[in-house]
């Protein structure tokens, strides 16, 4: 506590004079996602269930569960640029143009079993695994070619494995490599130089390889090769996801096209899974109709790889500043759009109407069925109501009576069949509900500090809940809303609570509604002053003058007035002073003085060094001048002084 001082000589001064007062201070995991910064091939392993993705710029292959799930790594593999495995599934080869290496890894383990070594400055690029060897593509944009390996051959014996120069004259650029399970001895290659789209399909079934077609490249097929696939069960190549060339004689000729895509991967059974803008596409062969469709991501999708069983996808998806392993499941079930127009608003207890349609892209059953489900007040798990039946335009209706108010819920849905998968969809309807009177007393009233004061909530009619919640909210914001009482309004309809009324506080009465009476809530502010009393002290007697009992002091002698007022942070004390001149009193001035941790406040009162002097003082909170607002405006008692010889 900080003792401070005000002249009674200069309160004086002020009545006769306007002087002013002289103030002296005395802080559940789930599975980590496999994600990479710049793929470098995907290729999934039917044996293991798993999903291996190389990483060019990190220099590393990921492996991924069958979900997308990380499950192991191996780093220093040189700059990724493509993934093959062998025919087994034993051995995983990953082509290393930086380090001029194809590097064979154990598929099970990641770890590196051998590293081949190419020798020619512009390689490996593409790997693909076919006719018992691994055929990668070397060269520039100029002057390509292809080269093998044989795995059956002991890099450390006097025979090279690698084999270079495979297909001279025929391939310009890094050539694109693709195989086909079907057709285990056939390669497919594209060129990606920058003046032709040739292309080829070799067989590599024999010690070198034939060429079974060539196209030489002039833009009358294809626009450029950026992707080539070989079509199961058809003597095909599909280019750029999109454009289907047959090749017979040695030639090859333009056979159909699916609708725009980029890149794409056929399943051993045929399906086609193409990406095309934000989504990947899933057709069967020689359709135009898609049977599924992703919607991967706004920024595309950076490659894709059937799961040798065509049972899913695996997408790069675009994820923060990398690609994410996503798994996409069901592909050969056509997903129907489903919808429900509910009306948004309409009274309880009267017939409502709600519509809506199922379409697909493959044609639905005959006389396909809906379940309706309604979620409301009086059936918050869902009540089962009457199967639809889906017109032949794919439309349905149904009517129903919403026996309960409030936010009431039709979902729709549709079981799916051997050609669809399930769909659900659904829509809500505010449904009226009547108002109930609510009500909290003693709004207004201003209580002592500290008083216990009763709040009673009074609720009206409802048709089920007669639950109240009462809240109280004390001013200042480091005190929060607090619940004091919940339950069950008597049989008057009242429910009450007791607050210490310590600050002004706002009570609230909550009534959360039920099926046929409305949400309500009722406030009511009351206020509270704060404790405060002053102590007086170096006087050498007390007595009485007239109606008032005086403290005496000489009128040499300070008095000291000690303030006690309830504590908040900031909080000062506004400081009243009077003197008695010719019958009346005058305000001398007010001054405010902050108060202590502890609550007090002491000023030291300069002696007048005159006789006869009557002064009288007083402490105050003044609401919002005080330095806070957290309690009603509150006036001290007047201390009365006398000034004597």
């Amino acid at each position: 506590m900080r003792t401070r001082s005000i002249s009674t000589a200069t309160a004086l001064a002020v009545l006769f004079s306007s002087a002013a007062l002289s103030v002296v201070a005395a802080g559940t995991a789930s599975a980590a996602s496999a994600t990479v910064t710049s793929p470098g091939g995907i290729v999934a392993d039917g044996a293991l269930q798993r999903v291996f993705v190389g990483d060019s710029s990190a220099g590393r292959i990921v492996a991924a569960n069958y979900s997308g799930s990380l499950v192991d790594s191996v780093s220093g593999i040189g700059q990724v640029s493509d993934l093959a495995l062998s025919e087994d599934g034993a051995t995983l080869y990953a082509a290393a143009p930086d380090l001029h290496e194809i590097v064979a890894l154990d598929a099970a383990t990641l770890d590196v079993k051998t590293r081949y070594t190419v020798s020619t400055n512009t390689g490996p690029r593409y790997v693909a695994f076919a006719g018992g060897k691994l055929w990668f593509s070397y060269g520039d944009q100029w002057d390509g070619n292809l080269g093998s390996v044989d795995p059956t051959v002991d890099p450390a014996g006097e025979t090279d494995p690698v084999a270079l120069a495979q297909y001279s004259n025929r391939v310009w650029g890094q050539a694109l490599l693709d195989t086909d399970p079907n057709q285990p001895g056939v390669l497919a290659v594209g060129e990606t130089g920058i003046s032709t789209d040739s292309m080829a399909v070799l067989d590599v079934s024999g010690a070198t390889p034939q060429e079974v077609a060539w196209y030489q490249g002039d833009y009358s097929l294809n626009s450029g090769i950026g992707d080539i696939d070989l079509v199961p069960g058809a003597s095909q190549v599909l280019v750029n996801g999109k454009d289907r060339d047959a090749y017979a004689d040695g030639t090859f000729k333009a056979a159909g096209s699916y609708p725009s895509g980029q890149r794409a991967d056929i399943a051993a059974n045929g399906l086609i899974a193409q990406i095309s803008g934000s989504k990947v596409a899933v057709y069967k062969p020689n359709t135009t109709q898609p049977v599924r469709t992703y919607t991967t991501s706004s920024a595309g999708t950076g490659d894709l790889a059937w799961a040798p069983d065509s049972s899913r996808i695996f997408a790069l998806v675009p994820s923060g500043s990398g690609y994410v392993v996503k798994a996409l499941t069901g592909p050969t079930l056509n997903a129907p759009t489903l919808t429900v127009n509910a009306p948004s608003s309409a009274p309880r207890a009267e017939k409502l109407t709600v519509k809506g349609k199922l379409s697909a892209t493959v044609p639905l059953p005959a006389g396909v069925k809906l379940q309706v489900t309604r979620t409301d007040l009086a059936s918050p798990d869902g009540k089962a109501l009457p199967a639809v039946t889906v017109k032949a335009d794919g439309t349905y209706s149904f009517t129903d009576t919403p026996p309960a108010g409030g936010t009431v819920t039709y979902r729709v849905s549709y079981a799916g069949d051997a050609e669809h998968s399930s769909a659900s969809a659904s829509d809500k309807v505010a449904v009226s509900r009547a108002a109930t009177a609510l009500t909290v007393n003693k709004n207004g009233n201003i209580y002592k500090y500290g008083t216990d004061v009763s709040f009673t909530a009074h609720l009206g009619t409802t048709y089920s809940n007669r639950t109240v919640e009462i809240w109280a909210d004390p001013f200042g914001g480091d005190k929060p809303k607090k619940l004091i009482k919940t339950g069950k309004v008597n049989s008057h309809g009242n429910l009450s609570a007791t607050v210490d009324m310590t600050r002004d506080t706002t009570v609230t009465a909550v009534f959360k509604g039920d099926a046929r009476y409305a949400p309500k809530s009722a406030k009511s502010t009351a206020y509270a002053r704060v404790r405060v009393s002053t102590a007086v002290s170096k006087h050498y007697k007390t007595g009485a003058i007239g109606s008032h009992t005086y403290y005496w002091f000489h009128k040499s002698t300070d008095p000291l007035l000690t303030t006690t007022m309830t504590y908040y942070p900031g909080r000062q004390q506004r400081f009243d002073l009077q003197v008695y001149y010719n019958g009346s009193w005058y305000s001398a001035d007010s001054e405010y003085f902050a108060l202590g941790t502890d609550g007090k406040s002491a000023v030291r009162l300069g002696a007048p060094d005159e006789a006869g002097i009557k002064a009288r003082m007083r402490s105050v909170y003044v609401n919002g001048s005080s330095g806070d607002t957290v309690n009603s405006t509150t006036y001290g008692s007047w201390k009365y002084l006398y000034f004597s010889n």
